[in-house]
């Protein structure tokens, strides 16, 4: 059986989307998941870019395509009131709901429908509290090890190559994105090609011209 992490972040309408279709997408594979709560934009810090969402026109696609893969998935979904929001919270509470600071399945879905099932304000207060009183976290989401942990959830994912979410790692390969859910599975069906020297010809292909650079 292969083992999936999957690093996410409820403020990304395509993690929202790959983690309802995931059982769909992996029908018929052996697998077992841990969910691993990351703040994106400490990876999109990292790495120097702006979200999706940051870029006016690339907001507008986003946002359309996101509804338009919504419907051909026959998948729920609503934006929240705005977007981006702050998600910070939500994270904290995803890591303080378990003791070892990965929560299941159920606790995940719970907090993807929060903030994509309803179009209310998915940084309120309110019903932030709500949460906490329905699920009762083992931790305190506001202590110091639940922030810590998020951090180090977050700088570990960096550290292995991860840039964005949703990202699937399985035996220490990454596959990035809703659209990438169809390679894992080839992956997980063990496709002779993730053997061959294509997946990591990519690493040999020289760079040609880098933007602000001489």
């Amino acid at each position: 059986m292969k083992h999936i992490t999957f690093y996410f972040d409820v403020i990304s309408p395509y993690a929202y989307l790959a983690f309802e279709h995931l059982p769909v997408a992996l029908m018929g594979n052996s697998y077992s998941v841990t969910y691993q709560p990351i703040l994106f934009a400490g990876a999109l810090n990292h790495h120097g870019q702006l979200g999706p969402a940051e870029i006016p026109p690339k907001r507008d696609w986003t946002y359309r395509q996101i509804l338009w893969l919504a419907r051909e998935l026959s998948i729920p979904l609503q934006f929240p009131a705005a977007h981006p929001f702050n998600p910070l919270p939500l994270q904290r509470f995803a890591v303080a709901v378990s003791k070892l600071g990965t929560p299941k399945r159920i606790t995940v879905e719970r907090l993807f429908h929060h903030v994509w099932r309803n179009g209310l304000a998915a940084d309120d207060g309110g019903r932030l509290q709500a949460l906490i009183d329905e699920l009762s976290p083992a931790q305190d989401p506001n202590s110091p090890e639940v922030k810590a942990k998020l951090k180090s959830n977050t700088d570990e994912a960096i550290a292995k190559g991860v840039f964005g979410v949703p990202t699937f790692e399985v035996d220490g390969k990454l596959f990035f994105g809703l659209d990438a859910l169809p390679m894992l599975a080839s992956y997980l069906q063990n496709d002779p090609w993730f053997q061959s020297d294509e997946w990591e010809i990519c690493k040999k292909i020289p760079i040609g011209i880098a933007r602000g650079k001489n």
